[in-house]
């Protein structure tokens, strides 16, 4: 299945020509991935990223839309960060950009949701911004029981601004804290693979919908597999607990059993595994389902009567343990 970093290495190489969409998914890298920081009174942007390629593609758009040059340095590892290298990227004097990209109010507070033109964008733009929340701290787990989409996003107002970004275009997600972080899931595996298409994931959607197809497929035919092994076990058993419970009819009645009952009784027990349809053809001559299971029912009913009238135990006496 495609991993997190393939589908955020296709991601970080999707084309974008329009300036509101490359707007949109900048602005939400910085958001998700990042803050703002006061340093010798002037406020810094600064986001984290993991992989060079995200990095060169924040600072390029940085550059071209804003004439902003920014700064980029491999962060050593560290007991939150562990295993694979984090990147900084940081605007030194970052309030003017913070603005431009609206991530900034009027009181120079960092705005606790997304920016509201780009949550209300066109649904490219919707796309682009989640894009970047992808590129900034997606994931996506294997399709079956856990299957998951998710973004872990700085609060709960991002994750709900996420939430309705998805829903303008028609995908459905949910914003969830779980040990106290805020995520955004999506957990259906076929919205999965919607949200990688709009995203801009093409041959990762590709691959996403081959295995859960396959998954898929393969559930169903264990469903089926243990169907029937249920109804063999079923029918195994109600078999067994008949031929006992008719040997014990026999029993019980001695000669007093009609000959054309004591007859379906010896069919029955000498073609154990047959079924009543079975039995019905094998008769002589040849009786239907229904007389076959009707003259079965009388000689327990009758020796049943007999055993009662008598005080001894009746035709179930004989049942095996596991059947009682």
């Amino acid at each position: 299945m495609p991993s997190t970093s393939e589908v955020k290495s296709e991601l970080v190489r999707f084309p974008m020509q329009r300036t509101g969409e490359r707007t949109a998914e900048v602005a939400t890298i910085l958001r998700l991935a990042g803050g703002l920081h006061t340093i010798s009174g002037r406020i810094a942007l600064e986001a984290e990223l993991h992989t060079p390629q995200i990095v060169q593609r924040v600072r390029k758009d940085l550059a071209e839309l804003y004439g902003v040059r920014s700064e980029a340095k491999q962060l050593p590892p560290t007991a939150t960060r562990p295993g694979a290298p984090q990147f900084l990227v940081r605007v030194l004097d970052g309030e003017t950009l913070a603005r431009q990209l609206g991530l900034l109010d009027q009181r120079r507070r960092q705005i606790r949701g997304l920016p509201n033109r780009l949550t209300t964008g066109s649904p490219t733009e919707l796309a682009a911004l989640w894009r970047g929340a992808f590129l900034a701290r997606g994931g996506i787990t294997a399709p079956g029981r856990s299957a998951g989409l998710e973004i872990l996003c700085p609060s709960s107002e991002v994750a709900m601004a996420l939430v309705g970004a998805a829903g303008r275009i028609g995908i459905e997600s949910k914003s969830r804290e779980i040990r106290g972080q805020n995520k955004v899931l999506i957990r259906d595996a076929e919205v999965i693979g919607e949200m990688l298409e709009a995203m801009g994931a093409l041959d990762a959607r590709a691959r996403w919908d081959e295995l859960r197809k396959a998954r898929e497929t393969r559930a169903t035919a264990n469903r089926l597999v243990n169907f029937d092994d249920a109804n063999l076990r079923r029918s195994a058993q109600a078999s067994v607990a008949a031929c006992a419970r008719v040997e014990r009819a026999l029993e019980i009645l001695g000669d007093q059993v009609p000959e054309h009952l004591r007859y379906a009784g010896e069919l029955r027990l000498k073609h154990r595994e047959a079924s009543l349809d079975d039995l019905g053809a094998r008769a002589e001559p040849v009786l239907t389902k229904d007389a076959v299971a009707g003259r079965i029912r009388r000689l327990l009913a009758m020796a049943d009567k007999e055993a009662e009238a008598r005080g001894i135990p009746g035709t179930d006496a004989n049942l095996p343990d596991e059947l009682d």
